[in-house]
């Protein structure tokens, strides 16, 4: 059933005032699945193309944006009529996607090649390709706004890109190859450290953004003997920061867990099992939730965030990753 099928249900119900909603993308289907948090349960879909990878809304709330890894191109989500308006052409095989501030532009990362689409919202064209070296993965827009961080698995480095030029600042070197990563940042937005996750680490790595340069490693809790990741040489990915900003929550392949540490001090404060292949998380805007994404369990872990535990699985779509939360 389609999300504007259960428009008419949804608005009746009294547990439904907010509109703060999830959106999982499940990368072996061709759909994002919505969830309500109100409720923890499916309220809809968005059909996309095949196979989408990364997902962003315009800062006005009017589009998503979703890359398709297989299909080559970003698909435009109207959010009123939750259909896809466009499908802008860019290359090969797009993983996450950011945007900028005053949402007219969206970064993509291009996995095959060894840059960063930049794509124009009002003409819907890729205008700007970067190079961030090989591989791309995940791309972040700083707090401040004025900044986006690409990853380069291939290269072992994060590139760092100016906004207002489109052209590279700096790279920092991490040691590793580097999947998902978060920003620590201070109350005036400007960023303190790096937490960015590597591959073949149980746990993630350090960086100081003043010197550029990776301090230390935590681990996480050690896992079960044998134990085999979803997805070959990825121990831990997904990681995110708590809204209110004291607690850093760590997902562990390995485990089929997600750890959370105290910040700044990142003391562990305690690990919760959740579903098979845990990849993704998010927060909902009041912190009172967190929700993963288990890609091998085809499901997202509601967990309670101040109890530190988890409440219900949710069923989605195939091999969901990547995990929003928006109003």
């Amino acid at each position: 059933m389609r999300f504007k099928e259960l428009l008419p249900i949804l608005v009746t119900a009294p547990l439904l005032a907010s509109s703060v909603r999830v959106y999982v993308a499940n990368s072996d289907d061709n759909k994002i699945t919505v969830i309500d948090p109100a409720i923890d349960r499916v309220a809809g879909e968005i059909l996309v193309s095949a196979n989408p990878h990364g997902i962003v809304p315009s800062p006005d709330e009017t589009r998503f944006y979703v890359s398709s890894e297989s299909k080559d191109v970003l698909d435009v989500v109207d959010r009123n009529t939750l259909g896809v308006i466009r499908r802008v052409p860019i290359g090969t095989r797009p993983n996450n996607v950011a945007i900028t501030p005053d949402g007219k532009h969206v970064y993509v990362c291009i996995r095959g090649e060894s840059w960063v689409d930049i794509v124009d919202t009002v003409s819907l064209q890729r205008v700007k390709r970067v190079s961030v070296g090989k591989g791309p993965h995940n791309v972040y827009r700083t707090p401040d706004g004025k900044r986006m961080i690409a990853t380069s698995m291939d290269e072992n480095k994060l590139t760092v890109i100016n906004i207002k030029s489109q052209e590279v600042e700096f790279e920092i070197p991490v040691g590793g190859v580097p999947r998902p990563l978060v920003i620590d940042a201070n109350p005036d937005a400007s960023i303190n450290r790096l937490f960015v996750q590597l591959s073949n680490l149980h746990g993630f790595a350090v960086i100081d953004w003043a010197s550029r340069k990776v301090g230390n490693r935590i681990l996480l809790p050690a896992a079960p003997a044998g134990a085999r990741p979803l997805i070959s040489e990825t121990f831990s990915h997904g990681i995110g920061i708590s809204p209110d900003h004291k607690t850093l929550w760590v997902t562990s392949l390995l485990d089929n867990s997600v750890s959370v540490f105290s910040l700044p001090q990142l003391q562990l404060l305690k690990t919760i099992p959740v579903g098979r292949g845990p990849d993704w998380l998010t927060f909902t805007p009041d912190g009172a939730r967190c929700y993963v994404s288990n890609a091998g369990g085809n499901s997202v872990s509601s967990i309670d965030a101040v109890e530190l535990k988890e409440l219900v699985k949710i069923p989605v779509g195939k091999v969901p990753k990547r995990i929003i939360t928006t109003e």
